[in-house]
């Protein structure tokens, strides 16, 4: 398939060879002098804590993230309502649902527009691109009986796409963001009427290196982009009117200075139905537990020392993650509506359902870094037995193609559904 022209020819200009790079995260714009103080020391104590986070952050995992998970957790659960009285995969929209969905776009569209030049917008979250890679999401066989629903159904092996990326919104070197990483699976031939029109023959996956989400509700990341618009996120989390310290606590807990994309377990943070009348959420978790060395710490590495560790990993070998599914078994401490409470594994642990093979391959080429562009992510990419539940799922049917027509309109591209036979020159 051949790349759309304009997009080929500005990543050939050499104006950008690797797409937009790497900048300082922008001044706080709050209009106050302390608020914005405030803001700049939490952004510098982060990057420091970013250099020496390697050198104790392994044993502090292995001995004290596992608890203090669980108490963050039960923490939150004693803030919320009581219980809602839901079923299970039961949803219950937002009053104002769609209200605070027009609110999150236009936060996002002001924020685009004002970071990026026409014809090199990036995505409003999950912003940096670290790589999109060929891969095979191999469905494996004999599993229960619950777990046969959708493209779990049967054993089958599809091609995909996986696209690794950063935080967002802004594009950083790589040591001052704040650990965050991200992945996106297109499965390509999936059989099935699709919840999205755009694309007939894909199936999207989408997670994060957090179990939890950074907003418990529609309502908490409306309020988180009003902020990130001021370049003041940290004031959403320690508003003393409206704080959400127990969300930062568990972010924090789950955020790390990351090695490699291929080296970081993701995971879906919001639920999915898995057949009629059963939710689920899934994960992805690398195969190797190594760590790839992060260069010259605590003095700075390159700044796209994260693809670089990437590129030498799948030059070398394959690279692996298990696919796994935790089913909901308790409405309440496993809720739909509330993406920030941590489902414990006690109550429904993971099972093993399928691997994604990455093979060796060169992918950091300017072509296929302007590929990953004109891919569209979206969750609604999907069938009716993994349909997308909670109202920040609900939200991003919505939110997402429209922020994809804002950068598109932009950069002057279309969109495209790849069939996994895409060829590039690296």
């Amino acid at each position: 398939m051949a790349l759309n022209p304009d997009t080929a020819a500005e990543n050939a200009s050499g104006d950008s060879p690797r797409l937009n790079p790497s900048r300082p995260i922008p001044p706080p714009q709050t209009g106050s002098p302390l608020l914005d103080l405030l803001a700049k020391v939490s952004i510098r104590l982060t990057q420091l804590e970013r250099r020496f986070d390697p050198f104790f952050r392994p044993a502090f995992d292995a001995l004290l993230r596992g608890p203090l998970t669980d108490l963050v957790t039960c923490w939150i659960n004693l803030a919320r309502d009581r219980d809602e009285g839901l079923a299970l995969a039961e949803e219950r929209p937002l009053i104002n649902e769609e209200e605070l969905v027009d609110s999150i776009i236009t936060s996002f569209t002001a924020q685009i527009r004002d970071l990026w030049k026409p014809g090199y917008a990036e995505r409003g979250g999950n912003t940096k691109t670290f790589g999109i890679v060929r891969a095979e999401f191999e469905v494996h066989d004999n599993l229960p009986p619950e777990f046969r629903h959708g493209i779990y159904a049967k054993p089958h092996t599809y091609k995909a796409w996986v696209r690794f990326s950063g935080p967002g919104p802004y594009i950083t070197p790589d040591i001052d963001d704040v650990g965050f990483m991200s992945i996106s699976v297109k499965l390509m031939g999936v059989p099935g009427e699709k919840l999205m029109p755009d694309e007939k023959h894909t199936l999207d996956l989408t997670g994060v290196c957090t179990p939890t989400f950074v907003t418990a509700d529609l309502a908490s990341n409306a309020n988180l982009q009003l902020e990130s618009l001021r370049n003041a996120q940290i004031l959403h989390f320690l508003n003393p009117w409206n704080n959400h310290v127990l969300d930062l606590l568990m972010q924090a807990l789950w955020t790390r200075t990351q090695t490699s994309p291929l080296e970081v377990a993701y995971f879906s943070c919001v639920p999915y139905l898995l057949g009629l009348g059963q939710a689920m959420q899934f994960s992805f978790w690398p195969k190797e537990e190594g760590r790839t060395p992060i260069p010259r710490l605590p003095l700075r590495p390159p700044d796209d020392y994260l693809r670089q560790a990437m590129a030498r990993t799948l030059a070398e070998k394959e690279a692996a993650f298990d696919v796994r599914l935790q089913l909901q078994r308790d409405p309440h401490r496993m809720p739909i509506e509330n993406a920030a409470v941590y489902w414990p594994e006690r109550l429904s642990p993971r099972v093993s359902v399928a691997t994604l093979r990455i093979p060796r391959q060169p992918f950091d080429s300017p072509s296929q870094l302007a590929f990953a562009r004109q891919l569209s992510f979206n969750p609604w990419h999907t069938i009716a037995e993994h349909r997308p539940l909670g109202n920040q799922s609900r939200a991003r049917q919505r939110m997402y193609a429209e922020l994809l027509g804002v950068r598109q309109r932009m950069n002057r591209t279309s969109p495209i559904e790849p069939t996994g036979d895409e060829m590039f020159i690296q």
